[in-house]
């Protein structure tokens, strides 16, 4: 699917998966194998919302567009990402040690050198998936269940995993224990952009799950900074985009896209885990599609993006395979 080019040679190969599904779950295009298990990882955390709207816990807590977007993020840990959690957590009489993601450090640079300057150690508040886990404890306290909400057997992962299983339209056979502690389900990739598709094909009003969906996928549009952060393929390739998409990557090289106007989802995972292949191919199948300009500033960072070595001079390339042109 992408290929690291060094000179006349193609040094390096990155394999994968990709299915793009219409609105009806049907594959519209499909590369590698759709039927391929896999883990979403983040790429998940849209999905893993939906509880908490359905339920009435989000209009309850009077959640904004700004929580739903941090419930679906992988952030930066930056100061506006934080602040915003800590906020949330104190609105619901929480701390941030009820948090049960871990402490990590903040993946955006000027967020690490600032807690290195000031001698800082990061907290929970800092991991990329603060936000989703403050949508759980949310979920939680609206529930009445108890704090370990992370654990596959409580009401909070039990309604995720129903919700997972209803949108991607079969059982997970499994799940795995994501970076932040919570379970993340596991499922075919078609299942997986079929879930897409329906969250692009949404209607507000229809019923409570699809204006639960537009209302996930409308938040992270409106606020892609909340989303990821600056310099990240997601927030920059949705602001790039020439049509409304959300945009959502995972960890080990998984990626999705939900394109509202078109009602169709996509979601790809490359085999080997690498990122830099994730973001290249997500960005070639957005321009195939017609939804990105590949001579936008944003686009050129992941798509046919240069390679420089240490003095500055260009030695190669991250091209996507002529298959997805």
């Amino acid at each position: 699917m992408v290929e690291i080019w060094r000179g006349p040679l193609a040094e390096s190969l990155h394999s994968g998966h990709a299915v793009i599904c219409d609105a009806g779950g049907d594959i519209v295009e499909a590369w590698g194998d759709p039927q391929t298990l896999v883990l979403p990882r983040s790429s998940a955390k849209m999905l893993q919302a939906l509880p908490l709207m359905e339920s009435g816990a989000a209009a309850a807590h009077g959640l904004t567009s700004e929580h739903l977007a941090l419930s679906c993020a992988s952030h930066n840990g930056a100061e506006a990402h934080t602040t915003r959690v800590a906020a949330w957590l104190d609105a619901l009489g929480l701390i941030e040690g009820d948090l049960r993601c871990g402490p990590d450090a903040p993946t955006g640079e000027d967020a690490r050198n600032a807690l290195i300057r000031a001698d800082t150690e990061p907290c929970q508040l800092h991991n990329n998936c603060s936000g989703k886990h403050a949508g759980f404890l949310t979920l939680s306290k609206h529930l009445g269940a108890g704090p370990e909400y992370i654990d596959p057997d409580h009401p909070v992962q039990i309604a995720c995993r129903a919700a997972f299983e209803e949108v991607t339209g079969a059982p997970s056979p499994g799940y795995g224990i994501d970076g932040c502690s919570a379970p993340n389900f596991m499922t075919e990739l078609h299942n997986m952009a079929r879930a897409m598709a329906s969250f692009a094909a949404a209607t507000d009003g229809a019923n409570a799950r699809q204006s639960a969906m537009v209302s996930l996928r409308e938040a992270m549009m409106t606020h892609p900074d909340l989303v990821a952060g600056e310099g990240r393929a997601c927030t920059e390739l949705m602001r790039a985009c020439s049509e409304p998409v959300a945009l959502k990557t995972g960890a080990e090289g998984f990626f999705i896209a939900i394109l509202p106007a078109r009602k169709i989802g996509l979601a790809l995972k490359i085999t080997d885990g690498a990122t830099r292949a994730a973001e290249c191919a997500v960005a070639a199948l957005l321009v195939r599609l017609g939804a990105l300009d590949p001579a936008h500033p944003a686009a050129k960072r992941v798509l046919n993006a240069p390679i420089l070595n240490a003095a500055g001079r260009v030695t190669g390339a991250i091209r996507p395979a002529a298959s997805l042109a």
